[in-house]
């Protein structure tokens, strides 16, 4: 092969790569909304920790993928610090507060999006 077609292989190799980290981090990110939109409107704190914790799982995921890819996002560090508030008001039975923390990390979240 010549040399321009190893570089022109390598180089769609490379695209696409980073392609698919781009896709994973975006999926998570939109896991990761979609559960903290169902804590947000959850009543009981049980089920807002829950689904909060799922949604900080999804959050940290896209965080490590696009910490390779890019430097981080201010707005997923704050929605994963919220989701983390969300859980532990949720834990504690404070409904109100942790549907208050959980409806700020779906904002950051979109914002990260």
């Amino acid at each position: 092969m010549h040399i321009k077609t190893i570089t022109l292989y390598t180089s769609f190799l490379i695209i696409f790569f980073f392609s698919l980290s781009a896709f994973a981090a975006g999926n998570h990110l939109n896991e990761a909304i979609q559960h903290a939109e169902v804590a947000a409107k959850a009543t009981e704190g049980k089920t807002i920790s829950q689904h909060a914790e799922e949604s900080k799982t999804h959050a940290n995921a896209a965080k490590a993928e696009k910490n390779q890819a890019t430097t981080t996002n201010p707005h997923l560090d704050a929605g994963i610090r919220s989701l983390d508030e969300a859980i532990k008001e949720g834990n504690l039975g404070a409904a109100d507060s942790a549907r208050k923390a959980a409806e700020q990390a779906v904002a950051h979240l979109k914002q990260a999006a």
